[in-house]
């Protein structure tokens, strides 16, 4: 075929685009830009793989869900189910066990068998085509006896014991001493139906084409983070007023704190040079005082920028010996990346070509409307892009060289998309372990946009979402809508976010959003202080009073323990880390309730999927309430719940509260009692006696 003369590599692309398999499965999930960039997987969490597949007539067929490995090679091979009937909506489930650049496809294929016996069936019993349909059978299980399926030449014969069951069913199926209900049983039994599903003759094959998916490692989805300022840990204030700033050295001693209340990420704000030049002062205050130490995001000195540390925080040694005890202790050190400067910051001096120069020549300092950060010079990413590049780029091999295995990316939405998805890409080639969380407070399309281009985790609107409803919606949003795209870390306050749902519940309030930070995301976060239930904001703006980004703020983490808050963290730490269920973002869904203030989720896992080799569900029965008592029912959707897999889905449903060991028996329909001062919530798991492992089934086997 000749091309047009005009666009002629337009022609081209469509010419040369890949044929639709034989039995079309169209509309792949996940799938991002059309498989330019690759979707989000995890190792060890099971993902669902979905297309829209269907065929011409009335013919059978079947498609499975191929999960390939970094090599190439077939890792995961599922048949697809139905899962929105009348839409011919399949779906299968998967799950990679290592981290690397995978794909995916789907295969879709004829299915003889199901057809026959759906036909023979049908035929026999209104007694039309008798022997015909029997003679059909007879010689499709030939047929697949000797592995012969049409158009498939990798199609294999099935072992000695199947081939053996195949011929007596054949002999059966010709056996005319029996009635034809009895010749039609013998080709329609469970061992032919285990055969046939062990081996199926796949008649038509085709394969659609396969799509990338960049696999993370485990914690990528799953972690408890805990935000600290280093130079709070320790400070204290001299008689004359005066500030000595803590150190990484006396940070270093919070640890085992931290590491004992079950986190397994400890969470550094900046630890590099401050500038003097427009440092704020208190609580934002445009003039500093003479002992204010400067917000750790205007970061740069005539000590250095993003690759040193603030000399009042110690050295690289100590940020080393930092490291070192917090992975002794199960922790991993994040640090935040924030690409700014202070007015006086190195590259301010050496590249002046990467800010923004005004119409009166000064440079312009960081807005957001009505904030206003003096003391924060914004890069310009049109000027010298490959130079500011570089620089990034080395900068964070800094920091990984000293032991960081995961960045916390300040305000990323403010550079340009390109620029990340050349960075990650670049990040995960070369530090595959590398993890990079964005804090993109901003509109949907760009928090999605940034995990497309490759940010592995992702702050959220949870701190904003506070009604039953919108709750409700948002967990299934980012557990299902945007799973593949985007992994959501909840975290109910941080250093700049304090809503004002926070600032009038007490300790109620801050239980009840932990729990539903814990609970109902697989990454959450606490900034310290939050032990103290700290609920004021400074005037006029939601974050804070007192805010530790302009002062030191050491803290009596004994007399925390007055708010009940510290115990909370820990029990919460611990049940995810006993329940799988709480670890995956998949398999999330919500219970009604009766009760406008009573929110009630499950998360489940399968057997097949679960490390422990059991199905792991728990249920979460909340109160949103922290100034009344609230009660009503919930309506449990069994099915929801993975009880397929439990024994006798119609016996009362046996239940262990996580937070006291007590035993409940529940129904689909059960009544709650919630409260601030008894009890705010049950997380409850399915007892182990409802639970069995997958029961075998009478495969036959060669």
């Amino acid at each position: 075929m000749s091309l047009p003369e005009s666009e002629p590599q337009r022609w081209r692309a469509v010419i040369e685009a890949p044929d639709l398999p034989r039995i079309p499965a169209l509309e792949l999930f996940p799938v991002v830009e059309g498989g330019r960039l690759p979707a989000k997987a995890t190792v060890g969490e099971p993902f669902p793989i979905r297309a829209t597949a269907f065929r011409e007539g009335h013919d059978a067929f079947a498609a499975e869900a191929i999960l390939l490995d970094p090599d190439g090679h077939e890792h995961a091979r599922e048949r697809m189910i139905d899962i929105a009937p009348g839409l011919d909506r399949l779906e299968a489930w998967v799950m990679p066990d290592r981290p690397g650049s995978w794909s995916f496809c789907v295969e879709t294929w004829s299915d003889p068998y199901a057809t026959w016996r759906h036909d023979a069936t049908v035929k026999i019993n209104a007694g039309v085509d008798v022997d015909l349909m029997l003679e059909e059978g007879a010689r499709l299980l030939e047929r697949a006896a000797l592995g012969r399926a049409l158009h498939d030449p990798a199609q294999t014969a099935p072992g000695a014991r199947a081939r053996a069951v195949l011929a007596d069913a054949v002999l059966r199926l010709r056996d005319d001493a029996h009635s034809p209900q009895q010749r039609l049983s013998a080709g329609i039994s469970s061992q032919i139906a285990h055969v046939f599903k062990a081996h199926p003759l796949r008649d038509l094959i085709g394969r659609t084409e396969s799509y990338p998916l960049y696999v993370a490692r485990p914690r990528a989805v799953s972690g408890a983070w805990y935000e600290v300022f280093p130079r709070s840990a320790g400070a204290f204030q001299k008689p004359d007023g005066s500030w000595v700033s803590g150190t990484l050295r006396t940070a270093t001693e919070d640890l085992p704190r931290i590491a004992s209340m079950g986190f397994d990420v400890v969470y550094l704000t900046p630890v590099h040079p401050i500038g003097t030049a427009f440092r704020k002062g208190k609580n934002n205050a445009l003039t500093a005082g003479p002992n204010d130490p400067g917000s750790p995001y205007g970061i740069g000195s005539p000590e250095g920028g993003h690759d040193a540390i603030n000399p009042d925080l110690g050295t690289f040694a100590d940020f080393d010996a930092y490291v070192e005890a917090a992975s002794g202790l199960g922790l991993e050190v994040a640090l935040d990346l924030a690409l700014q400067c202070s007015p006086d910051h190195p590259w301010v001096r050496d590249h002046p070509e990467w800010f923004t120069t005004r119409a009166d020549g000064s440079i312009a300092y960081a807005e957001n409307p009505p904030k206003k950060y003096q003391d924060i010079y914004p890069l310009n990413f049109d000027n010298d892009p490959e130079g500011i590049y570089e620089a990034v780029r080395d900068l964070i091999e800094v920091w990984i060289a000293h032991g960081v295995t995961i960045f916390r990316v300040d305000n990323p939405h403010t550079k340009p998309v390109r620029f990340w998805e050349r960075l990650m890409r670049e990040m995960h080639t070369a530090h595959p372990e590398i993890l990079f969380l964005a804090e993109a407070f901003t509109r949907p399309a760009m928090m999605r946009a940034l995990g497309m281009v490759g940010f592995d985790l992702s702050y959220t609107y949870f701190a904003w979402r506070t009604e039953k409803e919108e709750i409700e919606d948002y967990l299934c949003e980012v557990s299902a809508e945007t799973s593949h795209i985007l992994r959501p870390a909840f975290w109910p306050t941080t250093h700049d976010i304090l809503t004002e749902q926070m600032t009038t519940g007490g300790p109620a309030i801050f239980a009840i959003r932990a729990m539903l930070a814990a609970l109902g995301s697989p990454t959450w976060g606490i900034y310290s202080g939050y032990e103290f239930t700290e609920g004021v904001q400074r005037p006029g703006f939601e974050e804070a009073i007192d805010n530790e980004k302009y002062e030191y703020r050491p803290r009596d983490w004994e007399a925390a323990q007055e708010t009940g808050i510290p115990r909370l963290l820990t029990l919460l730490n611990r049940i995810r880390g006993a329940h799988p269920a709480l670890r995956q973002l998949h398999q999330l869904s919500v219970h009604p309730t009766s009760h406008p203030s009573i929110i009630s989720f499950s998360r489940h896992i399968p057997a097949r999927f679960s490390p422990t080799g059991l199905p792991d569900t728990v249920i979460v029965v909340l109160s949103l309430d922290p100034h009344a008592v609230v009660e009503g029912t919930i309506d449990l959707d069994l099915s929801a719940l993975g009880l397929e897999e439990f024994d006798g889905t119609d016996a009362p449903l046996r239940l262990v509260d996580e937070f006291d060991g007590a035993t409940y028996t529940w129904g689909t329909s059960d009544w709650v009692r919630l409260s601030p001062w008894t009890r705010l919530a049950h997380v409850m798991s399915v007892h182990a006696t409802n639970a069995s492992p997958n029961a075998s089934s009478p495969d036959v086997k060669d």
